[in-house]
């Protein structure tokens, strides 16, 4: 079961910029989409696409989460790799210090980086809770992630840490 990570956990944005979690969440929630360092995840670029649509001009924050490298994550993520804070985790830290055991994963945190809710795999209707649970939580209009180009509905892959 997912729980609170820590907030003293560094992560490093594909840019190269370093900071503790806290300090990440610090004027925003975290919308996390957290994907396996894998080709298939590519897939889930147009979820994300959606979700940033909708959440990009609110007080969360859209971001990508992918547990490797900066060139792996812009081989997963191509064009969109520039358009979304990218956290890369060669060490899986966060999906770690989460409990995470499956990805993809969609996790929203609060400013205070206190976990408030994990969606783990892959389905369209959990993640759209974990969606329209953000968006009541910044007073926001929820995304729709329900779409044609959407994966099929999986239990992903398990993560272990």
């Amino acid at each position: 079961m997912a729980q609170n990570p820590d907030p003293n956990l560094t992560l490093t944005s594909l840019t190269g910029v370093s900071r503790t979690l806290d300090d990440w969440t610090t004027t925003f929630n975290l919308a996390v989409v957290m994907l396996p360092a894998r080709a298939e995840a590519s897939a889930w670029v147009p979820v994300i696409e959606r979700l940033y649509a909708t959440l990009g001009e609110s007080d969360v924050r859209t971001t990508v989460w992918i547990p490797s490298t900066p060139a792996i994550a812009r081989r997963i993520l191509g064009s969109a790799a520039d358009t979304f804070l990218t956290f890369c985790d060669p060490d899986a830290a966060l999906a770690a210090s989460l409990r995470l055991e499956r990805l993809p994963a969609f996790v929203h945190l609060r400013q205070d980086t206190t976990l408030v809710a994990a969606a783990q795999g892959w389905s369209t209707s959990e993640w759209q809770k974990v969606a329209d649970g953000v968006a009541a939580h910044v007073h926001w209009t929820s995304p729709v992630l329900a779409a044609a180009d959407n994966p099929a509905p999986s239990p992903g892959w398990e993560f272990s840490a």
